[in-house]
């Protein structure tokens, strides 16, 4: 090992030791941010984190070109500086995000050649590591015993924030009554609440995060902290059902804010109230959404190696930007831009790329899927069918590369799998039909109210998770609300010009007629008459330019992670009343 190796090792480091830094001061500001009510700041704060990896990656690369000639950087070269970073990791309290930033450098530099886990941390190189010992206890243990309205007064008095409460017995009676609802005195008498030291911060809401646990088993614990506008806090709802925490840290939503400086400690945490969430995912929850993606790779790999299913084109209908395909039984699909689009659609590759940027670095309000971008990404030619290998020549041959045993596609992103909209209506019942468009319309609003306008509407847009939401997931066509005109239809010269089959009125780049969007959504007409009845606004262009208003005027809407009806002051306040 030479000085030059090992510098080359130690630079890359240190890089990730001042990245880590920054989004640690990021995060910490959380609690003031939050405390002052400054939601702008938040936003702010959001995109300023998600950038920080790509912007160190880019200072480190830089900085090793200014003190090496890359020139002679050969293979050999790499496999012995990855030799020694490796050297550098044990003991190291974040080594596995480490290994990720040495990816993101390695490939910065040379240009995503000669990937392998000889090269890269594509595997873990301590995978049996135990998670490394928080520098501060990561929970608080209590043990309510009989008193459970005094430990729960204890918890909330050991929160850090530093404003008053609106009312703090009357949100603890609340809690303790949802508690003997959900689980009974029996089982709450020997109960013990393990709860995080740190809490967890997202748009208007700070979250105590927190396991019951229970004789029977864990369950989570989540209890959303709301501020009025005089500055008190209340608690807006408990959550204990794991299909509830599941949403609350889901895959279309803003990523937490909350301060780890051991992340796979935490990570560790919160698989047991969070069983359905991948390691990926609890990354990617606490903001760490550079190293998920790596997790994410990891888990297409195990899924590969432990199944022989073939990639197949995804169930839908087939996009005119979009190619989407899957494995069967995996739950992410792989999206390419397809190399030529249908006429209809007046978008670039760029513009493309810049909508899906735009999502993962907006609030996405629970209804838009996050993404993980990937270059060079490899599929093993063996489970790639001949008919899916046509359409890959088809609509992406200019992204392809073909190898002995592989295909490389050159850019694409792995998103949740969910079940298109319209093909779930089609086998839905009255009741699940009325469900979902109420879903649906829902989206639309909340998507609308956090200045984004999702385009192209159609149901199979849209899609189903197995928690019963619709979540939007075609981003090509999305616009800032603030940039559209939202027009009425103007008043038709003749009767003749309502047959015609292109409009009589001009339309501008930057149009919108909500009236005509009954033409596309309501064309089903037991759909469209639940989607007038449960929507009607927004068929209103009234509604849209009100709305449009608020958000220029600066207003920024609290969409809660939770259903209204599991509020306390829908189940409880007019009882207590």
């Amino acid at each position: 090992m030479t000085p030059r190796e090992s510098l080359i090792a130690h630079t890359i480091l240190q890089g990730f030791d001042a990245q880590y830094g920054r989004f640690l001061d990021i995060t910490a500001g959380a609690q003031q941010r939050f405390e002052q009510a400054d939601w702008h700041a938040v936003q702010q704060a959001m995109k300023a984190r998600i950038h920080l990896y790509d912007h160190h990656v880019g200072l480190v690369t830089n900085q090793l070109r200014i003190l090496n000639n890359t020139s002679d950087w050969d293979d050999a070269f790499w496999l012995r500086v990855k030799s020694h970073y490796e050297t550098l990791l044990p003991g190291y309290p974040r080594h596995e995000i480490a290994e990720s930033f040495f990816n993101s450098v390695y490939c910065r530099l040379q240009g995503h050649s000669h990937l392998s886990p000889e090269r890269l941390f594509i595997l873990p190189s301590q995978p049996y590591a135990p998670a490394p010992v928080a520098p501060r206890p990561l929970s608080r243990l209590y043990r309510p015993q009989q008193n459970w309205p005094e430990t729960l007064r204890q918890v909330l008095n050991d929160i850090p924030l530093r404003l008053t409460w609106q009312d703090q017995t009357r949100d603890i009676g609340w809690i303790v009554r949802h508690l003997h609802e959900q689980f009974g005195a029996a089982q709450l008498a020997t109960a013990t609440l393990d709860v995080a030291s740190e809490l967890f911060y997202r748009n208007k809401t700070a979250w105590i995060v927190a396991r019951l646990q229970l004789s029977d088993g864990m369950v989570p614990c989540l209890l959303p902290i709301q501020r009025d506008e005089a500055g008190r806090l209340w608690i807006d709802t408990c959550l204990t059902d794991s299909d509830d925490a599941s949403i609350v840290f889901g895959f279309a939503r803003a990523y937490f804010m909350v301060y780890a400086p051991v992340p796979a400690a935490l990570v560790a945490w919160l698989q047991p109230i969070l069983p359905g969430k991948t390691v990926a995912e609890r990354y990617m929850a606490i903001g760490c959404q550079k190293h998920g993606k790596t997790e994410c790779y990891r888990e297409y790999l195990h899924y590969l190696a432990h199944s022989q299913e073939d990639f197949t084109v995804a169930p839908g209908i087939r996009g005119m930007v979009m190619m989407v395909f899957t494995l069967p039984g995996f739950d992410r699909v792989f999206k390419v831009i397809k190399d030529r689009f249908a006429p209809q659609k007046e978008v670039t590759d760029a513009q493309v790329r810049d909508c899906y940027r735009m999502v993962k670095e907006h609030d996405r309000v629970g209804r838009m899927a996050d993404t993980q971008e990937f270059e060079h990404f490899a599929l093993p030619r063996a489970r790639i069918p001949a008919e899916l290998m046509a359409e890959f020549e088809r609509d992406i041959p200019e992204k392809l590369e073909l190898r002995d045993d592989v295909v490389i596609i050159r850019h694409l992103w792995l998103e949740r799998r969910m079940d298109p909209l319209n093909l779930w209506l089609a086998q839905a019942s009255p009741e699940q039909r009325q469900h979902a468009i109420g879903e649906y319309g829902d989206a639309i609003r909340q998507l609308a109210a956090a200045n984004i306008f999702p385009g192209d509407m159609l149901y199979k847009n849209f899609g189903m998770t197995r928690h019963g939401r619709v979540v939007f997931y075609d981003y090509d066509e999305i616009r800032p609300m603030t940039e559209l005109v939202f027009r009425d239809v103007p008043q038709a010269r003749y009767e003749e010009d309502e047959l015609q089959a292109e409009p009589w009125y001009s339309v501008g780049p930057d149009d919108v007629f909500p009236e005509t969007f009954r033409y596309a959504l309501c064309s089903e007409p037991s759909t469209g008459k639940l989607l007038q009845a449960l929507h009607p606004q927004l068929f209103d262009p009234n509604w849209w330019r009100a709305l449009q208003t608020r958000i220029r005027e600066g207003h920024i809407e609290e969409v809660i992670a939770w259903r209204a009806s599991q509020r306390f002051s829908a189940r409880y306040a007019s009882v207590a009343a």
